[in-house]
């Protein structure tokens, strides 16, 4: 019997302790195939994702708009005629025209490049939606990992508390241990069978919130990796790289389409010329063409000054606007640093706990050989390796969370 659980302490520490050599070889066969399943996951969430496609939609527009900003105004036609018997030899009997507006020189140029000016500031919408989603969506994947090797974790302190029960009875049966022991671990068992429903319940309400970013009409289940490994060194980080985030972007794009803008407003300044041609119809006389010209000038132009003092005030409300996302983005990406560090350092603490644990439980199911066991004393190193076992699963699961915040700011 104490070969048995000698095996178990063995396994237990393969799993959770962990051994470099098999650290090594697991690095490039679980973390791969994990790595290589999130990946499908993402691609196909950022398939159909409806804030995606909105994204792509509202670009789609933008483009239309291009054309619709260099269009011409509408063609004026007019017509009149008169009616009547009583009618002078001199008297104009109708009159037909047609007559059409042109900007000033260059102005359909302007509007064509404030209207491209304004697609181009949606495009970095789109990279923000996609990289929101795989933010998401892989912190959701972790979750379900922690969730489910909690569960394992559970289970197999369950069956771990089954056995020692068993010694328990043995012990009671030869008067070396009391009921009381017995019943200390039988509760023990229905709080972790408690623990493991409520996990069950965690991994219903998780799997929901995965398929909903999936976009998926029908739940499923995912493929979960067997085992998260905590990589040998972390990704570096430049904070200037923050420069190149297309939320910062996003505010180059709408600066330029004030600039635009403002271009536009000036060539609108610009007086409107109309050319045409009148048809008039008379009683007797000759018919008469006439060539028409029109010019609309702005007297009044309060108007476009007051669109060049808002564009100025855009352009400094874009600048602080851009400086609080930038400000944001260098806190979130020290945040996220500084908790994967800590998950780093609880990881490699949880790992010595666990191993100075189970020699501990080793130690302790010796004495069962001489009958001087003390359950009490098993149950309370049981109820230590569990905690750290928990916190050693949560340990990875934050450290791979993090990583995500950082991937969605430089990836």
């Amino acid at each position: 019997m104490i070969l048995n659980f000698n095996k178990i302490i063995l396994s237990r520490n393969l799993k959770f302790g962990g051994s470099t050599i098999l650290l090594v070889f697991l690095m490039f066969t679980s973390l791969y195939t994990q790595a290589q399943s999130l990946e499908t996951y993402i691609e196909e969430a950022t398939k159909g994702n409806p804030a995606i496609r909105a994204a792509e939609t509202q670009h789609a527009i933008s483009i239309e708009k291009i054309a619709e900003a260099k269009t011409l105004p509408d063609t004026e036609f007019s017509a009149g005629y008169m009616f009547g018997k009583n009618q002078m030899p001199m008297m104009q009997q109708g009159e037909f025209g047609v007559m059409q507006m042109l900007p000033w020189f260059g102005t359909n140029a302007a509007r064509g490049n404030y209207a491209t000016a304004m697609a181009d500031a949606v495009l970095p919408e789109i990279e923000i939606a996609k990289r929101k989603i795989a933010m998401d969506l892989s912190q959701s994947y972790y979750r379900l990992y922690e969730i489910s090797k909690k569960q394992e974790v559970l289970n197999s302190n369950i069956e771990l508390l089954k056995i020692y029960e068993q010694l328990a009875l043995t012990s009671v049966e030869v008067a070396e241990a009391s009921v009381v022991s017995v019943l200390r671990l039988q509760m023990r068992q229905n709080e972790l069978v408690e623990k493991r429903l409520m996990l069950q319940q965690d991994y219903s309400d998780e799997l929901i919130v995965f398929n909903m970013i999936m976009n998926r009409k029908e739940f499923s289940d995912i493929s979960i990796p067997d085992t998260l490994l905590m990589p040998f060194k972390d990704s570096e980080a430049d904070f200037t790289d923050l420069n190149f985030h297309p939320e910062l972007l996003k505010y180059e794009e709408l600066g330029k389409t004030v600039t635009q803008a403002e271009a536009l407003n000036k060539k609108e300044r610009a007086p409107d010329l109309g050319v045409g041609m009148e048809y008039m119809l008379y009683h007797e006389t000759p018919n008469m063409f006439m060539p028409m010209a029109s010019v609309s000038i702005p007297i009044f132009n309060k108007k476009y000054r007051s669109i060049a003092r808002q564009n100025k005030l855009k352009i400094e409300e874009l600048e602080y606007q851009k400086q609080s996302v930038q400000n944001t983005l260098i806190i979130q990406l020290q945040s996220a640093i500084g908790s994967r560090n800590a998950a780093r350092i609880s990881f490699e603490t949880q790992e010595k706990n666990m191993n100075q644990a189970a020699s501990a439980t080793e130690i302790l199911l010796k004495n069962y050989e001489t009958g001087t066991i003390d359950f009490r004393e098993l149950l309370d190193v049981q109820e230590l390796q569990l905690e750290f076992q928990i916190k050693s699963i949560e340990a990875i699961g934050n450290y791979y969370k993090q990583s995500t915040i950082i991937n969605y700011l430089f990836k």
